[in-house]
């Protein structure tokens, strides 16, 4: 009941920006964890790999992520480009605003026993 309006209401503040979910959380990743691998994004956004990388594909011909040199040449490093830096600190401007008129009203107490609770659900489920 929570999920899907959140992610339309999201959607449409990433429309923005030209942007959708996927294509943000990965933006989010490369800016809060740095350059990654393909097979470490689909982990984190518990998907395969292949639909990694079509996003991936997509961003990188906007311009927004790039391929870094790794030791291994099998393995595809990418992190944000300098017009991805731009474009994220852009979008978390709005990402923030959107957060703050989602969580108005909820104690900062609260908001961390929410975020506590959801963590041991994920555990659960991941068992």
């Amino acid at each position: 009941m929570l999920y899907r309006p959140f992610e339309n209401r999201l959607n449409i503040h990433l429309a923005e920006h030209q942007l959708y979910r996927a294509q943000w959380s990965i933006l989010y990743y490369f800016a809060t964890i740095g350059p990654t691998t393909l097979v470490e994004l689909s982990h984190y956004m518990s998907v395969e790999k292949p639909t990694v990388t079509r996003t991936i594909n997509r961003l990188e011909e906007l311009g927004y992520v790039e391929h870094i040199p790794g030791k291994d040449k099998r393995e595809k490093r990418m992190q944000l480009s300098e017009l991805g830096r731009h474009v994220y600190n852009d979008v978390r401007v709005t990402i923030d605003r959107f957060e703050q008129e989602s969580l108005k009203g909820i104690s900062e107490d609260e908001q961390n026993e929410a975020i506590r609770i959801m963590g041991e659900i994920q555990k659960n489920i991941a068992r």
